[in-house]
């Protein structure tokens, strides 16, 4: 079995999924192909990796193939295609996706899913995975093409609705969004046995239901606790909590993502809000520093000490693969195409997030029916930008990007039309050869 990592240079996120399966009885056997296009980083990931494997009891094998002339051979004959790039990287796009909205007032918390910083990550990214999606034709047409990168919705959205790649998007906010809200409230004890069903698109998927280990609806008590823990001065997670205050369910990705999916919690006219409700203008770029100065401290130290036991994580990738190598059913919360209208209220062009059963032949989304109208309702902001943005990859055509920027919420509450055109300009311009080529 080969499985490959496009973007193995992502140390830690590599670590945790090929580590995941090396850890795996049913895949530690594989060959693992490494591909990135930064030679430094990919070398750095082979010492982890290959220290993982002895740790491991020296199963399967590890290859490496540097630059896009390697690309191919890197597919070639993959069984399972792991994606976890990041094109532009932090220098030089995320510093342009955060600092010229900035210029022009337009604040961001992570800027990788929705507003002007995702849209312009997708548009950066689509052109690449579309290349990796042409390869994966030819050389290992079979191959499931497992997606972890972000803006989750469009990039797997536009894979799934142009390529004849099989694929499906992983987002590991699905797994710990009842864990979270419990914990959140101090309702630890309903941990253990608790039920969840969930569906929606990434980032704003909805806790329609939680019950714990007897059946019983969690949902009441939640709602009763969350008006005092909003007045917690230490609470970090206000805007998802209000959410259930204002729309009735909690969603799956953290509140400094959600502040700015909506027009709600990030106003330049009302600066108190982000105070009110704890929330972290430029984290990302913030987190993205402190995230490769960490990393470069915990590979000098594994490099001196040694690596522990790698002790599988909660991503769901290896157990898709032992699923669909062993036939033995495993539930994931999967991104894919509504088609069919798996969630009828949706439209079925849009990349929904809903359970999925992974077996032998693959995978399958469940029917979730209609979500409460004002969750939908909310979903469809988010969807008209993804979209548009899908639209503007696949015709090249700038008014596209224009449209997608005015209708996303965050952006069309705070600026003005003849400034969202502006900003979008300059940061085509910035971009310059991460883009392609718009008229």
């Amino acid at each position: 079995m080969k499985i490959t990592f496009m973007g193995a240079g992502s140390t830690i996120f590599a670590r945790n999924v090929i580590g995941d399966c090396m850890c795996s009885e049913v895949l530690r056997d594989s060959v693992f192909a490494l591909y990135d296009i930064n030679g430094e980083r990919l070398e750095e990931s082979r010492v982890i990796l290959e220290a993982i494997r002895q740790t491991a009891g020296g199963y399967g094998s590890i290859e490496c193939y540097l630059g896009v002339e390697n690309r191919r051979e890197a597919l070639r004959g993959a069984d399972f295609v792991v994606n976890a790039i990041q094109v532009g990287g932090y220098d030089p796009c995320t510093i342009i996706d955060f600092e010229i909205p900035k210029k022009y007032g337009l604040r961001q918390t992570i800027g990788d899913t929705l507003g002007i910083g995702g849209i312009m990550r997708a548009l950066r990214t689509i052109p690449v995975m579309e290349g990796f999606a042409r390869d994966m034709e030819e050389v290992c047409p079979d191959a499931l093409f497992l997606n972890h990168v972000n803006p989750m919705a469009m990039l797997t959205g536009y894979i799934q609705r142009y390529t004849g790649v099989r694929t499906v998007g992983l987002c590991h906010s699905v797994q710990s969004c009842s864990r979270n809200i419990l914990k959140v409230l101090d309702m630890h004890d309903k941990l253990e046995g608790r039920r969840d069903f969930i569906a929606g698109i990434n980032h704003m998927a909805w806790l329609l239901e939680i019950r714990d280990k007897d059946g019983v609806d969690l949902y009441p008590e939640i709602k009763a606790r969350v008006a005092a823990k909003m007045e917690d001065p230490e609470c970090d997670d206000k805007v998802r909590l209000d959410y259930i205050r204002r729309f009735g369910y909690f969603c799956t990705e953290s509140s400094e993502h959600n502040a700015e999916y909506n027009m709600f919690y990030i106003k330049d006219r009302y600066p108190d809000l982000v105070k009110r409700f704890n929330i972290p203008l430029d984290e990302y770029p913030r987190r993205c520093v402190e995230q490769i100065e960490g990393w470069k401290k915990e590979y000098k130290e594994m490099l001196e000490k040694g690596v522990k036991k790698h002790e599988r994580s909660k991503e769901y990738s290896s157990h898709i693969m032992e699923a669909c190598v062993t036939d033995v059913p495993y539930r994931i919360g999967g991104n894919v195409l509504n088609t069919g209208r798996l969630i009828s209220n949706l439209p079925e062009e849009a990349c929904v997030e809903v359970p999925c059963l992974v077996d032998g032949s693959g995978v399958h989304p469940c029917y979730v029916g209609p979500l409460p109208i004002q969750c939908a309702a909310m979903n469809m902001t988010n969807i008209n930008t993804q979209l548009l943005t899908i639209e503007a990859a696949r015709t090249k055509k700038k008014d596209h990007i224009y449209q997608a920027a005015m209708l996303d919420p965050h952006t069309g509450s705070e600026l003005d039309i003849d400034t969202i055109v502006k900003m979008v300009d300059e940061m085509i311009e910035a971009h310059g050869d991460y883009l392609p080529k718009y008229h």
